[in-house]
């Protein structure tokens, strides 16, 4: 994306550079020479007050962005790219990573436009109160909360479904990546995804030992006719949901065991894709694909409304393609609008009464396992799922999280369920749970 206006300014007679590029050298610059708190002082004087900056040229090349005929369209993304030059920077060094939260705070502070002493200080304040309604800055402060957490400070919003985002790596991408983020941005996201899955599977597999351990520990002294066990024995390990120990032990057992006639999800899906890979056109698929969904809804449920609006949701599913061939373009497109009528619409449209009257009727655990099955027919359809749950992340993000516990239960039951069958984790010991 082009985040800038094709405007040129002239210094010295010998160099032409863009107003924006010079903010961007700028930062790059004092970045290398500077502590992070002359940074903060620099970013805060700049864009917050919008007077006092030391810099004229700096100031002079604000005021240009600023006066534009497009500066309400670009100012949003030119703020954006400069907090992401500092963030991109600081994240590298691990002594600066903690003064990013702090960078992304002086974004709530901003100042009233009527305050300001000049006709440009009015322009700049007031786009910068655009900025902080901006998706791009909501973003920035979820990664804010994000590190926040994960150095282990709990706010006092901390029972806000929001400050939940370091527990659920898989909505990362789409709850803190713009399509204006730099690529190196993209990578600080995806190793801090990276490390917390791994953190999160490491935590999962203890506790699954530790559960074994126990029931084995318990089993050993009954059979001695012991009854009380010293505690020194018993070392539990803290449960790493936010699931009850016995509804963690369901999912675990749902997503890993036999869910239908003797098959896990996983021996279901490759069953299903065997045998529609001699099926001669995409209708004929759908048709499959319908009756592979149903046999995991519960009849009674199903007979009533749902069997008959899914089969409607696939037979409206690019009508114009029924005689062709399935192949991956086809497969990823119906998958996808299966998710938008399963869970969630998009942003702007954010209804999902079917996924509650699913969670209701069915449960949490098995509604995910029903989404699961889906995924597992290719994994590039992963991402349209994730997307699908991080608008209901952020519909749902400014609630105190004890008034959405289907939501809860729903981000739980989807991290285990991809660490099972998309990540590293190994979990063979829960079948002696």
């Amino acid at each position: 994306m082009n985040y800038s206006r094709k405007y040129n300014i002239q210094y010295n007679n010998s160099a032409i550079i863009r107003p924006e590029e010079e903010l961007y050298t700028h930062f790059i610059q004092c970045i290398k020479t500077e502590p992070s708190e002359k940074i903060i002082q620099r970013f805060r004087n700049l864009f917050i007050k919008g007077t006092g900056y030391e810099d004229l040229n700096i100031k002079l090349a604000l005021d240009k962005i600023v006066n534009s005929k497009t500066a309400e369209q670009e100012f949003i993304f030119i703020l954006n790219r400069c907090c992401h030059i500092i963030i991109n920077q600081w994240q590298m060094q691990p002594n600066l990573k903690p003064d990013i939260p702090k960078l992304i705070a002086e974004l709530e502070h901003i100042l009233p436009p009527g305050g300001a002493n000049s006709r440009n200080s009015i322009k700049l304040r007031r786009l910068v109160k655009n900025f902080a309604r901006s998706e791009q800055c909501i973003k920035l402060q979820r990664l804010a909360r994000l590190m926040e957490r994960e150095k282990g400070n709990k706010s006092a919003r901390s029972e806000y479904v929001g400050n939940l985002i370091q527990r659920y790596p898989y909505l990362h991408q789409h709850c803190l990546v713009s399509d204006d983020s730099s690529s190196e941005f993209k990578r600080t996201i995806e190793k801090m995804q990276t490390k917390i899955q791994h953190k999160y599977e490491v935590n999962l597999s203890q506790y699954v030992t530790s559960r074994v351990r126990m029931i084995q520990t318990v089993r050993q002294y009954k059979a001695l006719n012991q009854t009380k066990i010293p505690k020194k024995i018993i070392q539990p390990v803290k449960n790493p949901t936010l699931l009850s120990d016995r509804d963690l032990d369901r999912a675990i057992h749902h997503y890993l065991g036999k869910v239908e006639l003797g098959y896990t999800y996983h021996d279901l899906s490759q069953k299903f894709l065997t045998h529609t890979s001699k099926t001669q056109s995409y209708k004929a698929f759908k048709d499959d694909l319908y009756e592979y969904l149903i046999t995991s809804i519960d009849s009674k449920y199903g007979k009533h409304h749902f069997n008959h609006k899914l089969y409607q949701c696939l037979q409206n599913t690019l009508p114009d393609f029924q005689n062709q061939k399935i192949n991956e373009f086809l497969l990823i497109r119906t998958c996808s609008q299966l998710f938008k009528f399963l869970v969630v619409n998009n942003q702007k449209n954010p209804e999902h009464y079917l996924f509650l009257d699913l969670i209701s009727n069915l449960g949490e655990t098995k509604v995910i396992g029903f989404l699961l099955k889906i995924v597992l027919l290719c994994h590039k359809i992963k991402p349209y799922l994730e997307k699908r749950f991080s608008i209901l992340f952020s519909h749902y993000e400014s609630f105190d999280k004890t008034g959405v516990p289907w939501l809860i239960k729903s981000l739980e039951n989807m991290q285990i369920a991809f660490s099972i069958h998309f990540g590293n984790v190994d979990l063979s010991l829960a079948k002696f749970i």
